[in-house]
């Protein structure tokens, strides 16, 4: 992706279509950060007990750890990594190469709904800021 001012605007359309394609759909959380681990935009329930900060910077430490593994193994990256928890899951999925789109959802959804609308938000996030960066 090029070099892009992140403006108000920019933001806002982002965060209207992770509400639109993820927030309606029932996902508690979604996250958008850039791969140095810093928030870009958050959707959906505000608990308290979620540090977003540290989550961020947790999910863009998970994806260079695994990243050096897909190469271990021949691959050239891996473009999403998922964990199930006893209540709650984590979905995380890159957008471009630049940014990681994180996703917590509960067991009312099913992780291939949830893969198909993260790929649909995905592909609209990357073109809007795409468009704004010509």
């Amino acid at each position: 992706m090029a070099d892009i001012v992140l403006t108000e605007p920019l933001l806002e359309q982002a965060k209207a279509e992770i509400d639109n394609a993820l927030i309606k759909l029932g996902v508690r959380r979604a996250i958008l950060i850039d791969d140095a681990g810093n928030v870009v935009a958050s959707c959906g329930e505000k608990k308290e007990n979620i540090d977003t900060t540290s989550l961020a910077a947790l999910a863009a430490a998970n994806f260079g750890a695994t990243s050096q593994m897909a190469k271990l193994i021949g691959e050239d990256d891996f473009s999403l990594l998922f964990h199930k928890g006893k209540n709650d899951s984590i979905h995380f999925a890159k957008i471009g190469t630049d940014m990681i789109l994180i996703t917590i959802f509960g067991d009312d959804i099913s992780l291939g709904v949830v893969r198909l609308k993260v790929a649909q938000v995905s592909k609209a996030i990357l073109e809007t800021f795409n468009q704004k960066s010509k």
